[in-house]
C-alpha cells in the first residue's frame, strides 16, 4: 500500500478552494441528466455574477442533439488547403469582397484605419464565416452553447462561452430565443458568447453592441484581432508577425492559410 503524506491533502484541499466550483461540475456525452444538471450549473453561474434574466434562459434551454451531432461531424478541417477552399468558395468570397469594399468603401477605410487590421482580413472572415451574413444559423444560442458546456469532450473549452451567452441575455444584447450556429455562434462573423462579450463594441453608435448588426460585427471583429496582438503595419502571412494571430480567430491551420491568402486577394 502507497503511503500519501497529510501534506498531499492539505495541497489537494487549497487546489480544490483555488479552482472554485466550477470543478467540481458534471458532464455526459448524452442528454441523459440534462435537466438535472442545469440546476447544478445554475448555482456555478451565480457566483459568476449571472443576475435573473440569464438565470432565466438556462433554466428554459433544451439539450441540443443537432449540436452534437455538428460537433462530433466536423471534417472540413481535415481537407487539405485545395480543398478546403473551394469547398468554403474562396473565387466567391473574394470576388464579392472585393465587390462590398468598393460599394462601401469609406466604412472599410475608417474601420481599417481605426484598429490598424486590413480589411481583406475581416472582410474574408465575415465572407467564409456566413456568407457575408446570408446565413448566420437557427439554432437556438443559449442552448447550444450550454449544451457543450454539458457535454464531456470540451466542457471546459465552451464553460466561459456559457457564461458569456448568459450575461448578453442579462445585458440584452441577445435574448434566450436569438438564434445562431450549430455552436452558439453569434450574428455576421460569428462570435462565441465568451469573446462578444468581452471583445464587442458598438460600432454604429446607437448605444448597444448587437452582433446581427453589420457596423457592430465588423467593428468587434478588427477591435478582436487588435486585441489578440495585432500589429499595424506588419504582415499576415505564413512567417509574418500577424499570421499567428489569425489563429486566435479560428485554430484550424487550413482555415488560417486559407484567411491569409484570400484577405491578401481581396485587398489587391
Amino acid at each position: 500500500m502507497t503511503r500519501i503524506s497529510g501534506r498531499y491533502f492539505i495541497l489537494a484541499g487549497i487546489l480544490a478552494i483555488l479552482s472554485g466550483p466550477a470543478q467540481a461540475l458534471t458532464c455526459s456525452n448524452t442528454g441523459a441528466g440534462y435537466d438535472a444538471w442545469k440546476k447544478e450549473f445554475a448555482a456555478y453561474a451565480k457566483t459568476q455574477g449571472i443576475g435573473a434574466r440569464g438565470l432565466e434562459a438556462l433554466a428554459g434551454t433544451r439539450y441540443s442533439q443537432e449540436t452534437i451531432n455538428a460537433d462530433r461531424g466536423q471534417k472540413s478541417f481535415k481537407y487539405s488547403l485545395e480543398k478546403f477552399m473551394k469547398v468554403r468558395g474562396a473565387d466567391a468570397i473574394v470576388a464579392m469582397g472585393r465587390k462590398r469594399k468598393a460599394q462601401n468603401a469609406g466604412f472599410y477605410a475608417n474601420l481599417e484605419a481605426a484598429y490598424g487590421v486590413p480589411a481583406g482580413v475581416w472582410v474574408a472572415i465575415h465572407g467564409m464565416e456566413t456568407g457575408f451574413g446570408s446565413g448566420m444559423g437557427n439554432t437556438p444560442v443559449v442552448s447550444a452553447i450550454v449544451t457543450l458546456t454539458f457535454d464531456c469532450r470540451r466542457s471546459e473549452f465552451f464553460r466561459p462561452h456559457a457564461i458569456g451567452a448568459l450575461a448578453l441575455v442579462d445585458q440584452g444584447s441577445i435574448t434566450p430565443a436569438t438564434k445562431g450556429a450549430k455552436h452558439g455562434e453569434l450574428g455576421h462573423t460569428q462570435f462565441l458568447p465568451g469573446n462578444a462579450r468581452l471583445y464587442g463594441v458598438d460600432g454604429n453608435g446607437d448605444g448597444r453592441v448587437d452582433f446581427y448588426n453589420f457596423a457592430d460585427a465588423m467593428t468587434s471583429t478588427a477591435n478582436y484581432l487588435r486585441a489578440k496582438g495585432w500589429r499595424p503595419g506588419a504582415g499576415y502571412q505564413q512567417g509574418e508577425p500577424n499570421y499567428p494571430v489569425l489563429k486566435e480567430w479560428n485554430a484550424a491551420t487550413v482555415y488560417q492559410q486559407s484567411l491569409a491568402i484570400m484577405g491578401a486577394q481581396i485587398d489587391r
